[in-house]
């Protein structure tokens, strides 16, 4: 038993891919060997490889057993050696499942897909950022990057980096060149609006640093610093006071216009505003307007342009990205018929 315990010791301590390999060799030359030895009992390879399955893994159905001294001795061999190593094997196996899951909860695994989002600084608006995308398209990968000591929100398609975002190698582990689009959320736990900026500032420009093609999302403390960012190529900003305090002063003179933002930054209620592809026939913005309003959609914008219903005449750009304003159930049948088309 001593010696059965030191050679089992040694066993664990052997190389992951030796280990699996001579598992591997072990069933698959018993398999054979047993078929060749029992041809009447085990007239198959499959019927052997079963047999071996099932008294390495300690099952032992019943179903097949050798009745020679030859494949007795083989089953032996088996009750000795095969089913300590696959015991092993088993362990290690489970051992490998639960160090991933740690090491995935404590952001400590390297994300290699592609086409992902990046939310850089955990916060209740990061959470309800997550929300809305997932909202959004049930199948978007997206990778949090912050420094506490465990992932904040876990899932299939929600993964975690610990570290510090200004640092490269943290933006590394995100796969940053890869992405889609990141969101730097400001850190409202610094207290002074200027050292929120600045952190903030120090990040995007790792960032834009290291995937400069990626589009950038940024949100400011305040608007006189937008400035400071535009050096590094920031693509977005959301002004996070001036936006709030501007809704709330817009909604004191005139009752419910909150209401109407809400349905246009949410898809839980309401209208909601939608991208929709350009149509070949579509010539000028007047036609686009016309057939999208018969259709149920308002057409309001192309890109940051608002100014639509008095261009209608104008000729529809090929680059034009068109923006309108209807429900989930029109949406849908708009992207229908342009998948039909």
């Amino acid at each position: 038993m001593y010696t059965l315990r030191k050679l089992l010791l040694k066993v664990v301590k052997i190389n992951n891919y030796i280990l699996f390999l001579s598992s591997l060799l072990l069933v698959l030359s018993t398999s054979l060997l047993i078929v060749w030895v029992e041809p009447a009992t085990f007239p198959t390879f499959f019927d052997g490889l079963w047999w071996v399955m099932t008294t390495v893994t300690t099952v032992g159905y019943g179903d097949y057993y050798p009745e020679t001294a030859g494949g007795r001795s083989i089953a032996m061999v088996l009750y000795i050696i095969g089913i300590g190593l696959i015991g092993v094997v088993i362990g290690k196996i489970i051992d490998g499942l639960s160090i991933f899951r740690k090491k995935r909860l404590k952001g400590d695994i390297m994300y290699k897909e592609t086409g992902h989002f990046i939310i850089i600084g955990w916060s209740q608006k990061a959470k309800f950022a997550i929300k809305e995308m997932m909202a959004t398209n049930l199948d978007v990968n997206i990778v949090i990057i912050d420094d506490l000591p465990e992932a904040p929100l876990l899932d299939e398609n929600i993964h975690y980096i610990k570290g510090n975002a200004s640092h490269q190698e943290t933006l590394e582990k995100a796969n940053i060149p890869e992405a889609k689009a990141v969101l730097i959320f400001a850190d409202d736990q610094l207290g002074s609006d200027q050292v929120i900026d600045g952190k903030t500032l120090l990040v995007a420009s790792t960032v834009e640093g290291l995937a400069h093609n990626v589009h950038t999302i940024v949100e400011v403390m305040e608007e006189a610093h937008i400035s400071n960012f535009r050096h590094i190529n920031v693509d977005e900003f959301i002004v996070s006071n001036e936006t709030i305090s501007s809704l709330a002063v817009r909604s004191a003179f005139r009752k419910g216009v909150s209401s109407i933002f809400s349905q246009l930054l949410r898809r839980s209620f309401g209208d909601d505003l939608y991208f929709v592809p350009t149509r070949a026939h579509w010539k000028t913005y007047r036609q686009a307007f016309n057939e999208l309003l018969e259709q149920g959609a308002t057409l309001i914008a192309d890109r940051n342009k608002l100014d639509i219903n008095r261009r209608l005449d104008e000729k529809l750009p090929e680059n034009a990205e068109l923006y309108v304003v209807c429900d989930e159930a029109t949406y849908q049948s708009l992207i229908q018929e342009d998948h039909n088309q």
